[in-house]
Order: C-alpha cells, then structure tokens, then sequence
C-alpha cells in the first residue's frame, strides 16, 4: 500500500515555490493546518492520519506536523496535493 505524506507548506500561500509550496497561488490558504488537511484527504475517500510532532525539512524548527495518506494508489502525489487544497479553499469558503 502506498503511504503519501502532505505537509502543510504544500499548500501555505505565504510561501513560495522554491519554499516548498507546490499548488498554485489560487489553491493556496494561509496557514492551513494539518486538522484541515485531513479532513479534506477523508473527504476526497482516503485515510489521513495526523502526525503532529513532525517538522518539514525545510522548517525544522517548526511542528506544524504532517498528514500520512493512505490508499491513493490510484493518482499521483501532484493529483492528490491538488485536489486536497481544493478541498481545503472550499471549506474556507
């Protein structure tokens, strides 16, 4: 089973490409969280489990935590990335 992990610069509108966001600045959130980012993951029908004590690699100081994704086998990473900050524009809405 493929495990994908989603960390939350994937989809921070304040940061930049190069930062490690990887939609586009129309599907990015400010800030988002990992509750958010799990919650679209389950919406869209995978299971997310919430691993709050991780830092991004690029953020080490900072646990902001990551989502492990379970059961995508189906699409890409890039496929899911984007329809999750979908999911998550929409709930801010």
């Amino acid at each position: 089973m493929v495990e994908n992990v989603i960390w939350p610069a994937y989809l921070d509108a304040n940061r930049t490409r190069s930062e490690g966001r990887r939609v586009s600045q129309d599907l990015a959130v400010e800030e988002p969280t990992v509750d958010e980012i799990a919650k679209a993951v389950q919406q869209i029908g995978y299971d997310a489990t919430i691993e709050r004590d991780k830092a991004y690699s690029r953020e080490h100081w900072a646990d902001r935590g990551r989502v492990v994704v379970r059961g995508a086998d189906d699409s890409t990473k890039n496929d899911l990335v984007q329809a999750v900050a979908a999911y998550v524009v929409a709930m801010r809405d």
